[in-house]
């Protein structure tokens, strides 16, 4: 290929990147770097490529080109190949190629090997299921996978699943004080097997709900009072929220409650809690 050819190639890749004509840029991309893999400017190649697949979500291809990407950027310079490829390898389960990505970025790891386990600090994930759209508290795992641990309202979706995230905030939530960041979910990577059920309880006091939320968790279960979820409209979900300011504190009386535990197990948490003093529930439900 002449390199007059390359030139319009590109040119030509970048008006379609401008379209977010994804899959064309990075063919053409492509067909360039076979033939030019290491000019100058090809790191930007690789990295636009790789990214047009992330867009793509065809993360065979995004990790492919994003090994490219990386082997060809500054390492510790939180360079955006390295992201992006540790993105790609932990969706491939290629956990060598993840660990050295995040360090490749400047993350130290945990000591070892294979899957990355480790605590990350909380955030917040905005699950994206069929059009619907729920922002929950994580736990991090590494720095794009975390456990769920609210119980989601969204139906299909559990307390304990594993998701995969972006890497850009989309949103802010702070909590006792403490800011983190939202993130938009990329793929759910690792199923729960905690069914969510929902009972009516009927309590006297705050404390007697938060109580009964404790005893669940106590159990590494979920349970979370109706006046836990708040509806937002998706400008402002997009924004920062003050949880302190906008959250409605548990109240006594009647009320939903969702939670995540195999049914045995949530009857017998839930007469428990009911012997404490002047409490009940009814109707409990499995809803997903």
């Amino acid at each position: 290929m002449e390199k007059s050819e390359a030139k319009q190639l590109l040119e030509r890749a970048r008006e379609m990147w401008e379209a977010e004509e994804w899959l064309r840029s990075a063919e053409l991309y492509e067909q360039v770097l076979a033939h030019y893999p290491d000019e100058g400017p090809s790191a930007v190649w690789w990295y636009d490529a790789a990214l047009a697949y992330k867009f793509l979500r065809n993360w065979a291809k995004a990790y492919e080109l994003g090994r490219e990407a990386a082997a060809r950027s500054p390492r510790g310079e939180q360079d955006p190949a390295f992201w992006n490829l540790g993105v790609a390898a932990t969706i491939q389960r290629d956990w060598a190629t993840a660990r050295d990505a995040w360090e490749g970025f400047g993350i130290p790891m945990p000591e070892g090997e294979g899957e990355i386990n480790g605590a990350f600090g909380p955030a917040c994930v905005r699950l994206d299921t069929g059009g619907e759209r729920e922002v929950v508290w994580i736990q991090r795992l590494c720095p794009t996978r975390g456990r769920v641990m609210n119980v989601p309202a969204t139906k299909g979706r559990r307390f304990g699943e594993i998701v995969v995230h972006d890497g850009e905030p989309t949103g802010e939530r702070t909590y006792n004080g403490q800011s983190v960041a939202v993130f938009d979910e990329l793929l759910l990577f690792e199923a729960s097997s905690l069914p969510t059920l929902h009972a009516t309880v009927n309590a006297a006091d705050a404390s007697d709900v938060d109580a009964l939320v404790a005893s669940f968790f106590a159990q590494d279960f979920g349970a979370e009072p109706a006046s836990s979820f708040h509806m937002l409209c998706a400008c402002c979900s997009k924004g920062r929220v003050d949880w302190d300011e906008s959250g409605v504190r548990a109240h006594g009386g009647s009320q939903t409650v969702w939670l995540a535990a195999p049914e045995t197990e949530a009857r017998q948490l839930l007469d428990a809690w009911a012997a404490g003093g002047e409490r009940s529930w009814s109707g409990l439900e499995l809803i997903g």
